[in-house]
C-alpha cells in the first residue's frame, strides 16, 4: 500500500500541510525541511519502488545492551530508518552497558569492514583511542545522546545535556515550597558518560544558584538497571525520611517509581526524569512522576543515519538537533 501524506507528516515530525507543500513544490519551506520531507516520503515508497543499489554505503551502530527503554527505543528506530534507506546497508550492535573496554574491542572490530559508525560512548581513553583509530582508517564517527569531545568526529547527535540538567533543577525547584529547607537525592546510570555528568553539572548549578535552600542529600548510580535503581531508591528513602525531591539522570524510573510507590510517598516526593516511554507515561499518569524531560529518538536516528550518509558521501549537511520537551500528565504527546 503507499504510504499517505499522514504517514509521512508523521515521520518527518512535520504537519500534513508542510507535506503538502513540499510534494507540490510550492513555497513557504525552508529547504532543510523540504530535504527531510522528501527523503521521508522516498523511504516510505511514496514515489514507488526503485531498483536496489549493489553499492550501499555500510553503517555500524552501537548501543549499550539492558533494559533502558529509551535506548530500546532508540535502537528501534535506528534499524527501521536505516532498513528504510535504499542506499545503506546496516549492522546492529550490542555491548555490555558500563565497559569501555568491551565498547573498545567492538569499535576495533568494525575498522575493517564498516565505512560509518554511530555509538553511545564512555568517556574513557580506550574508547578515544578506538574512535581515534576509526577516523586514521577513513571511519566516518558520529556520537549518539553523550558525547565525547577531543577527538575526532563527523559530528553529536544528542540534546545539550547540560541545559537539560539545568531545567530539571529549575522544575524542582519551582515544584517545592519556595524557600523551606528540603532534602533532594539525584540518581545516576553511570558519571562515565560525559551527558551524565553534563546533567549533573547543570543540575548542581541551578540548584545552588537558585534555590540554595534545597540540599542534595545523596547520589547514586544505577547502571540504568530497573532492579538496582529499586533496590539503591528503597534504600535511600529509609535513609532519608524526609525526601522531598528526586531527579533521575538517566534510566531506571520504573524501579525509582516502584520504591516511591511501595513508601506511599507518590504524593509527598517531587520526581523528575528523562524520555518519555511506557513505563515513564504511566508514572505520570499514576502522578509517580512529575515531569519528564523528553528527547525524541526517532529525530536522532535520522539524524544520525544523515549525518554519517552525507559524511562518507562529501554531501553539506544541516544538522537539525532534537529539542528538549517537558511532559507533564496533562499534555502526553502519542508515543
Amino acid at each position: 500500500m503507499r504510504s499517505t501524506l499522514i504517514d509521512i507528516a508523521r515521520e518527518s515530525g512535520v504537519s500534513t500541510a508542510t507535506v503538502d507543500r513540499v510534494l507540490n513544490d510550492r513555497a513557504g519551506v525552508s529547504d532543510r525541511t523540504r530535504t527531510i520531507v522528501l527523503d521521508t516520503a522516498r523511504r516510505l515508497g511514496y514515489f514507488g519502488t526503485t531498483s536496489a543499489s549493489s553499492d550501499k554505503i555500510r553503517l555500524d551502530f552501537v548501543l549499550p545492551i539492558g533494559t533502558n527503554s529509551f535506548i530500546l527505543n532508540l535502537k528501534s528506530q535506528l534499524e527501521r530508518q536505516g532498513a528504510a534507506h535504499e542506499s545503506v546497508s546496516f549492522t546492529m550492535h550490542t555491548v555490555e552497558g558500563f565497559n569501555p573496554i568491551s565498547l573498545a574491542q567492538k569499535l576495533m572490530e568494525l575498522k575493517q569492514t564498516t565505512q560509518g559508525v554511530a555509538l553511545i560512548a564512555q568517556d574513557h581513553p580506550a574508547v578515544r583511542e578506538a574512535m581515534r583509530a576509526l577516523h586514521d582508517s577513513g571511519i566516518k564517527v558520529v556520537t549518539l545522546v553523550s558525547d565525547i569531545l577531543h577527538v575526532s568526529r563527523s559530528g553529536y547527535v544528542g540534546i545539550d545535556n547540560r541545559a537539560a540538567g539545568r531545567l530539571a533543577g529549575y522544575l524542582l525547584g519551582r515544584l517545592l515550597p519556595s524557600k523551606e529547607p528540603r532534602k533532594i537525592a539525584l540518581f545516576a546510570g553511570s558519571l562515565s558518560y560525559r551527558g551524565h555528568e553534563e546533567r549533573e553539572m547543570g543540575f548542581r548549578h541551578i540548584i545552588s544558584e537558585e534555590f540554595p535552600h534545597l540540599e542534595i542529600v545523596e547520589l547514586r548510580e544505577i547502571r540504568d538497571d530497573r532492579s538496582r535503581a529499586y533496590e539503591e531508591a528503597a534504600a535511600l528513602l529509609k535513609r532519608h525520611p524526609d525526601l522531598a525531591g528526586v531527579y533521575n539522570i538517566g534510566g531506571g524510573n520504573s524501579g525509582i517509581g516502584q520504591a516511591i510507590n511501595e513508601t506511599g510517598k507518590q504524593k509527598s516526593i517531587i520526581f523528575i526524569g528523562h524520555e518519555l516511554t511506557d513505563n515513564s507515561k504511566a508514572l505520570l499518569i499514576s502522578g509517580t512522576m512529575d515531569a519528564v524531560i523528553d528527547q525524541n529518538p526517532r529525530v536522532e536516528a535520522r539524524e544520525a543515519i544523515s549525518m554519517l550518509v552525507n559524511a562518507i558521501t562529501e554531501k553539506s549537511f544541516e544538522y537539525h538537533a532534537p529539542r528538549l520537551q517537558v511532559v507533564f500528565r496533562e499534555n502526553i504527546p502519542e508515543l
